[in-house]
């Protein structure tokens, strides 16, 4: 099914394949799974619909997953909408806020949308689309004394976040230690080969081979990729922190705040985000910018739409492909929800909030290249201006930062 010489998709932005591999011990070599299987593997990827947005920090696992369905392997994508009512408390310093059915269900109808210009959903056998309520929903106590019966306190203490809380008195609630076995029972459920993850789902992928051993099935391989750091250089990609690039955002804003990816960023971005050499593309960062930057907006607008972008963004300032002239203005200082005169008026593109709204109502404030035809459009959160370019007449540009 896959030759020898083809595992470069495999170990591409991989950070760790678990268990490593043995010389003597073949079963624990996914390379020699992946070569003597009659069958397709089952790659498994699980999706906790806690919002309603993706990015491309989750688009890392879900490229992986489309690389296992090209080699002719099959992808179960299980959106979590019963897990995501807990949702993972990894990394988390306090208790989650429990999502409701309602709010669950409204975030899962997007997750597909935004996941289809990646994953091939028309050629037979090649995408499974569960929910993992299907077998969580119905389980009795029995079945969940049973899985509970599996790990000891201690254990759950390991994982990460649960000790650091634990040490500081911060409140560890029983619900959630339910949300690693319940995610690595999805991987019983669906007869898992292969789960893909991010470097902080390790503890949860590792609980769901403890389980299939329990159950009596083969213990899966764990497929990990890392974490992408965001927009701003510093910290992960996180809408909360508003250095993301959603999937779902139009081409131009894509591409302007790929166009700003920091240099010592671009390698990894490149590696994680494209199917480029890295190597291959020219050494002037400016350069290595656009090309990612098109080539990602490529993947989810098509090419048509990736190169007006290219050109509104360069048209935006004027002309000139010099991206770096146009001044940053940080969000932190505006109040939201705020209108766009306000903004306009308060990054200091004119004087005062009257001048903004003469100008808007005349035609001549744009936000990303288009019109804007309200001067009372409202922003709710800071997150929904990051990265666009607001301009003011036809000289006056700024962009917003976090």
């Amino acid at each position: 099914m896959t030759s020898q010489s083809t595992f470069s998709w495999l170990h591409r932005g991989t950070s760790e394949i678990f268990p490593s591999g043995e010389v003597n011990s073949p079963d624990e070599n996914l390379e020699q799974q992946i070569l003597q299987s009659d069958q397709p593997l089952r790659i498994k990827l699980g999706i906790d619909p806690t919002g309603s947005d993706i990015h491309l920090g989750h688009s890392i696992p879900v490229r992986k997953m489309r690389s296992f369905q090209d080699a002719g392997h099959t992808a179960v994508l299980i959106i979590g909408d019963f897990t995501a009512r807990i949702g993972d408390p990894t990394g988390k310093s306090d208790v989650r806020k429990q999502l409701t059915v309602e709010q669950v269900k409204a975030n899962a109808e997007t997750y597909l949308d935004q996941v289809r210009p990646i994953l091939d959903f028309d050629t037979p056998g090649r995408l499974e689309i569960r929910y993992n309520s299907e077998w969580l929903a119905g389980m009795d106590l029995t079945k969940i004394l049973e899985l509970l019966g599996t790990m000891t306190v201690g254990q759950m203490l390991a994982k990460e976040g649960f000790n650091d809380r634990y040490d500081k008195g911060n409140p560890i609630f029983l619900h959630e230690f339910l949300y690693p076995l319940m995610q690595g029972y999805d991987s019983v459920a669906i007869e898992s080969d292969v789960e893909l993850g991010g470097t902080d789902q390790k503890f949860n992928i590792a609980v769901g081979r403890d389980l299939q051993r329990h159950f009596g099935m083969k213990p899966q391989f764990g497929l990990l990729m890392p974490i992408l750091i965001g927009t701003d250089g510093t910290q992960k990609m996180s809408k909360s922190l508003g250095n993301y690039v959603g999937l779902n955002e139009d081409a131009l804003t894509m591409y302007s705040k790929l166009e700003k990816t920091p240099d010592a960023l671009l390698e990894n971005y490149v590696t994680l985000l494209t199917t480029l050499d890295f190597k291959s593309l020219p050494e002037n960062p400016r350069e290595q910018q656009k090309i990612l930057a098109l080539d990602v907006v490529s993947q989810y607008h098509g090419q048509a739409a990736a190169q007006q972008a290219q050109a509104d963004a360069a048209n935006l300032i004027g002309g000139s492909t010099q991206a770096d002239s146009v001044p940053e203005f940080s969000v932190k200082a505006i109040e939201f929800p705020a209108k766009i005169f306000f903004i306009t008026s308060a990054s200091g593109l004119c004087k005062t909030s009257s001048d903004a709204r003469r100008q808007i109502q005349g035609g001549g404030v744009k936000l990303n290249g288009e019109k804007v035809a309200d001067p009372n459009q409202t922003f709710e959160t800071p997150e929904e201006l990051v990265g666009q370019v607001l301009q003011f007449g036809k000289n006056k540009f700024v962009r917003f930062v976090p």
